[in-house]
């Protein structure tokens, strides 16, 4: 038999891990992770490096340097997954008015996502810079791992609705508060490789950076997981209390 509070709890935390479950899917197939604000183009000769610039960033093929640049001086953003410019919908990128701008974007390949970071972005000869190489790896892996925790944890749920116990509460809000952690240490490699990449790329004049929608979506979800994680661990002690207690009372 279960306590109402209980009950009320483990119902609170489940609606707590759905809601984190989609932010953290949301989050992950979102390119909006950072955006750089750039200047807008006035003059033909910027125009036409801008525009060689586009077409090696939508190519397919993947050098940091360039994709970097492209995001740094076309009001670039960037996500786990993808990233995206702005380009104009007609060749004229100067003319007044400013032209209409549509965003293109381009995904990650697992292969790509894999690429080795080196000290000088698109220098394969400066060596391999493993903080940036560990730190974008950790934020591709990381929410996966919080993802398929959340799911397993709404598997081992299910089974114990199903058997009426609230037993494996427990483990199930231990899965959570992993899930949890995974989804902030997400943000903290996401910011961290960011940041180092900012170190040896630097930023054109003018050029504006700010975190992305997606991302606060990921952090979002870090405290969501830990409080419900919280909420099957006291509901599984407390039950488990009581059972104890009315166990005694009725061997007395």
């Amino acid at each position: 038999m279960v306590d109402n509070r209980h009950a009320t709890a483990l119902v609170i935390a489940a609606v707590l891990s759905l809601l984190a479950a989609v932010y953290v899917s949301v989050s992950i197939g979102s390119p909006h992770w950072y955006r750089y604000c750039s200047p807008p183009v006035r003059a033909e000769p910027n125009a036409t490096e801008l525009r060689a610039l586009q077409e090696e960033f939508l190519d397919g093929d993947f050098d940091e340097k360039t994709a970097s640049d492209a995001l740094f001086r076309m009001n670039g953003t960037v996500g786990l997954w993808w990233r995206c410019v702005q380009t104009p919908t007609d060749a004229h990128w100067y003319r007044e008015p400013d032209p209409q701008m549509v965003m293109e974007c381009v995904s990650f390949s697992l292969s790509q996502q894999l690429t080795p970071k080196y000290r000088e972005p698109g220098n394969h000869n400066s060596g391999e810079d493993m903080i940036r190489t560990y730190l974008w790896r950790c934020q591709l892996l990381l929410p996966l791992a919080a993802l398929l925790l959340v799911l397993f944890s709404a598997l081992l749920g299910f089974c114990a609705c199903v058997c009426g116990s609230v037993t494996p509460a427990l483990f199930i809000g231990l899965l959570h508060l992993l899930a949890g952690l995974c989804s902030l240490a997400t943000v903290c490699c996401f910011l961290a490789g960011t940041d180092l990449l900012h170190r040896v790329s630097v930023l054109p004049d003018r050029v504006d950076a700010a975190l992305g929608w997606a991302l606060y979506l990921m952090l979002m979800a870090a405290p969501l997981l830990m409080m419900a994680a919280a909420l099957m661990v006291w509901a599984a002690r407390s039950h488990g209390q009581n059972y104890a207690r009315m166990t005694a009372y009725r061997v007395a």
